[in-house]
């Protein structure tokens, strides 16, 4: 306690002056309009100065929040898409015993269901990446996987509340492509060099393609819905030898960034393996 009065005789002068300026100033903007004015504009431009850079401060701590409120957003709205449902390919109600066999309605074909990565491996030949759902959240093998930005990867492996997908950077992960402007196909697969690069082989050059073209998914296959992104062509590779481009991809997917991804049921790929599967028996 001595000391703080110590403390405030040695500075009772400088004490003193700082409180008369306080109200010498406080009187000086009151009772002058002029000069309250020119305070209040430079009070306010301080203050809007400390407000925004509170907000960036506090909008960088809420980011985490905003993403998963942004997936689970992008997850809902996936799932109202019109190109995701299916009008069966008939004008006829087929009734068996006045019991409804089949409708004319649309059938939902595709089901989003959104996903964190908690894991990823970009230094292998081999690449996978692990979702936080599993069986228990209806995630099976077989199922496509995409970002935010285009085409991840397959499932390949599940647990209870887990699953593994084979990334596109895997050697022998296969989807095949399609140039969205001219709708040629082609298999796309990751040469296991260049993290961002893929290839997409059998392109024939008599059809036009530049730098800069999309590639998304096409109508064949079961994983994924056709006319999602797989990457942008970065390279055309022309093979005197042959008939075919060889063309080089940027994709779409940022592999060593995503933290969330949309896992992607096909609700018909049963009905349609299983025809498949009888053809080639028969064969």
């Amino acid at each position: 306690m001595r000391n703080i009065f110590v403390f405030i005789r040695k500075f009772f002068n400088f004490f003193l002056f700082l409180v008369m300026q306080i109200v010498a100033l406080y009187m000086l903007f009151h009772y002058n309009d002029f000069h309250e004015a020119a305070f209040m504009g430079v009070a306010n431009d301080i203050t809007g100065k400390i407000s925004k850079r509170y907000n960036n401060v506090e909008y960088y701590f809420h980011l985490k929040k905003t993403n998963e409120s942004l997936a689970q957003e992008n997850e809902r709205l996936r799932n109202m898409l019109r190109q995701d449902f299916e009008m069966a390919d008939t004008s006829v109600k087929q009734i068996t015993d006045t019991v409804p066999y089949d409708t004319t309605g649309a059938r939902r074909k595709y089901l989003y269901r959104d996903a964190k990565v908690v894991n990823r491996f970009l230094q292998f030949p081999n690449n996978y990446f692990t979702l936080h759902r599993g069986e228990n959240q209806g995630v099976h093998k077989d199922m496509g996987v995409i970002s935010p930005d285009g085409v991840m990867g397959v499932v390949v492996n599940t647990g209870s509340n887990y699953s593994v997908v084979m990334s596109l950077l895997h050697l022998q992960s296969r989807i095949n492509g399609r140039v969205k402007k001219s709708g040629e196909t082609g298999p796309v697969k990751w040469d296991g060099k260049s993290i961002n690069t893929l290839i997409m082989e059998n392109l024939s050059k008599s059809v036009p393609v530049a730098k800069g073209d999309s590639i998304v998914t096409s109508q064949y296959g079961t994983y994924f819905p056709q006319g999602i992104l797989i990457g942008v062509v970065s390279e055309i590779v022309d093979d005197k030898s042959s008939n075919f481009y060889t063309l080089k991809l940027r994709p779409a997917t940022n592999f060593g960034s995503v933290e969330h991804a949309l896992v992607i049921e096909n609700l018909q790929a049963d009905e349609q393996k299983k025809l498949e599967e009888a053809v080639k028996k028969n064969q």
